[in-house]
């Protein structure tokens, strides 16, 4: 059983930074992906970036470049670093992992694809 512990989050201004960091535990395959999503408190869950062990990584086109997503070498650890922040990403951001892909072989970005989640840290952005 994958068990995801996100943290990070925290009360921050417009313009500042934040990282989060997920550790997974339970991991047995070395090819898998990761995905943030996170949700407002009237908007449906969204994929924030999604990364494939195989070195590639897919971001949400709304983000304009500013989230980073990375995982640790020989670690199940994946990390979000997040830039110039606005009121506008304040959002429950959760951690998600699967091991299954879609017939491309890519990682999917729908949130029912992915049958493994963390509880949840919370990023709130004061303007």
């Amino acid at each position: 059983q994958v068990r995801l512990v996100e943290s990070g989050g925290d009360s921050v201004q417009a313009g500042d930074s934040l990282r989060l960091t997920c550790e997974a535990s339970g991991v047995t395959r070395s090819r898998y992906c990761m995905a943030w999503f996170r949700q407002g408190p009237t908007l449906e869950r969204e994929y924030v970036a999604v990364l494939d062990t195989i070195g590639t990584t897919v971001y949400a086109p709304f983000l304009g470049g500013r989230f980073t997503a990375s995982k640790e070498n020989g670690k199940n650890i994946l990390q979000l670093q997040m830039n110039n922040l606005g009121p506008e990403d304040s959002a429950m951001y959760y951690c998600a992992f699967t091991t299954a892909r879609l017939p491309s072989q890519h990682c999917s970005r729908r949130r029912d694809d992915y049958p493994y989640w963390g509880q949840g840290t919370q990023v709130t952005v004061s303007s």
